[in-house]
């Protein structure tokens, strides 16, 4: 990703006042700072490399940690950083030993530092002067910590560099869940609501642990409150993520035995929240155990069911793996650091928010590519339904739709419309002798023909069994009659069989022109008596509708009614 490649790019120009030396031990009662830099000169104190992560306890009464410039400075103003920035408070013993603490949630201080912490060094201290740090006990879990010794100009170009990177990952992340959610509301999907409430908690979730809710955001009101909303931000991912799987995967189609505990997991987070906001001893100690199983068992079960989707053909499944993996990932390796395990990985957590953008960004592609597959699948669907699935023609109820939308437009706009019904002669003996077999060659036949003579923007269905209509648009009565004639034609050249003899299959066709005042059954009903007109007068031909033969027509159609046509 282009923002990853920004990010790591602003490293390579980062550079520092002096390189360190570090030492640390845990703080015990009665400690001062004189008596901690006097024991560190006699080398009581177990050392570290301060450019690689170190875990230091907090959980007692803390870490005591000294850093060494190992060379002398240009006496330039320096800013000491502590990457990443840690959740509780550290304090800075100056070479008077007057103490100067910042926490990721302090607002006192001018210079702050984004993604890190960062202490402003005085300029007449002594060049190669230890730097005394104390980390204060915190109740939040550990994270290992790396130094860097930097003058002001190097600081604040990384500084800036870090801002704009994470700053164009967060809105990355915001964008998308908030596109999502519009997709919700217009569409009424909440597959869309799923991952925009995911989305949220996990751009909540990385905003504290880099510190960006406080600097820049400058959320003062949160102060205190962290450790509270981050947790249940995390919980609350891994239930939105579980919703989101359960309809983004569909997991009732490719893994439905699957689907009880994803949404198990979905409903289950959400209490533990609830339990860990009661503010009840009891109850907040049970979600304190509850958390960290819950959030490793549903990550690991989530990740099983996509595998099981996309292996039994869920394309979307593919799309949120692409997503998930690396999280899963990173989230491993950060919980490994905690151990003291790939010290020298000191960029995860940026790595984190960098991964945060890419999985928004695919699991959008993925909600559009399952947007247009659900659109392609409805519009088959819709087609399957308004095709006759013999001849591929429209079927009476769709033809009978688009023809009145013809006739409407038509009337509006005073064009000639013509309707022609046509009728397969001796259909009924080709079937009888042939087989229903051959009947459907037949009209499969007939179908191709009349589809391949006719213009694309005349309309042509299959009314059914052997008869089919035709609207024609803007001819007069002499050029449909020319065209239906051609119809007549064509069909009797198909030479298909109708018995062991030479009878051949052939059309009888109707024609009727719209008159003022007509509705598509009249015209249809005209078209028809046309076309009983042209059975009784010999077959194979067409006629147009002509009110003078209409009761010679009505008396004889009944005799029409279960003969062979």
């Amino acid at each position: 990703m282009p923002l990853t490649w920004l990010f790591w790019f602003s490293l390579l120009h980062a550079s520092t006042c002096s390189p360190l030396r570090g030492a640390w031990r845990e703080v015990t009662r009665g400690d001062s700072p004189a008596q901690i830099l006097d024991a560190f000169r006699h080398g009581a104190f177990k050392t570290f490399d301060p450019s690689m992560l170190q875990l230091f306890p907090r959980d007692a009464l803390g870490s005591w940690v000294v850093l060494q410039p190992a060379l002398p400075g240009n006496h330039e103003e320096c800013v000491l950083s502590i990457y990443p920035a840690p959740m509780g408070s550290i304090t800075l013993f100056d070479n008077k030993g007057l103490p100067r603490a910042l926490a990721l949630d302090d607002f006192t201080t001018s210079l702050h530092g984004h993604g890190r912490l960062a202490f402003r060094l005085a300029v007449d201290r002594g060049q190669t002067a230890p730097i005394l740090l104390k980390f204060e006990p915190s109740s939040t879990i550990n994270a290992p910590e790396r130094f860097e010794l930097q003058n002001m100009d190097d600081y604040l170009q990384e500084d800036t560099n870090w801002l704009t990177f994470a700053t164009a990952c967060f809105a990355a992340m915001v964008a998308m869940a908030l596109m999502a959610l519009c997709f919700a509301l217009m569409l009424r999907d909440m597959t869309f609501a799923w991952y925009t409430g995911y989305m949220l908690c996990y751009v909540i979730v990385q905003s504290i642990q880099t510190g960006f809710l406080f600097h820049p955001l400058g959320l003062s009101w949160l102060t205190g409150s962290e450790p509270l909303i981050g947790a249940s931000a995390t919980a609350l991912s891994v239930s939105f993520a579980a919703l989101f799987v359960g309809r983004f995967c569909d997991l009732p189609h490719y893994a439905p035995a699957l689907r009880v505990p994803v949404v198990a997991l979905g409903l289950a987070m959400p209490l533990i929240v609830l339990l860990r906001c009661s503010l009840i001893p009891e109850l907040m100690d049970i979600a304190q155990a509850l958390v960290n199983p819950a959030l490793i068992l549903g990550a690991l079960l989530l990740l099983f069911t996509a595998l099981v989707a996309g292996v039994r053909g869920s394309r979307p499944a593919c799309f949120f793996l692409l997503g998930w993996i690396p999280l899963l990932v990173l989230t491993a390796m950060t919980s490994a650091q905690v151990t003291g395990a790939l010290p020298s990985l000191d960029r995860l957590n940026d790595a984190s928010v960098a991964m945060g953008a890419f999985e928004a960004i695919v699991w959008s592609l993925g909600l559009a590519d399952r947007a247009l597959t659900m659109r392609h699948d409805r519009d088959h669907v819709r087609v399957l339904a308004d095709r006759d699935p013999l001849t591929n023609l429209l079927n009476r109820r769709a033809w009978t739709e688009a023809a009145n939308r013809m006739l409407a437009e038509a009337i509006d706009s005073g064009r000639l419309v013509a309707l022609l019904f046509l009728d397969l002669d001796h259909f009924k003996m080709l079937n009888d002798r042939l087989g229903h077999a051959a009947g459907d060659h037949a009209l499969v036949s007939v179908a191709e023909v009349l589809s391949n003579e006719l213009r694309p923007s005349d309309l042509l269905g299959r009314y059914g069994g052997e008869e089919f209509v035709a609207m024609l648009h803007d001819v007069n009565q002499e050029r449909a009659m020319l065209i239906a004639t051609r119809l007549c034609r064509r069909v009797h050249r198909l030479e298909i069989a109708v018995d062991q003899k030479d009878l051949l299959l052939s059309v009888s066709i109707g024609l009727a022109m719209r008159s003022l005042g007509d509705t598509l059954e009249s015209l249809i009903e005209r078209a028809d008596h046309a076309m009983y007109y042209v059975k009784l007068n010999g077959r194979n031909h067409a006629h147009a509708f002509e009110r003078r033969a209409q009761m010679s027509v009505a008396y004889h159609q009944h005799s029409l009614h279960g003969q062979n046509r």
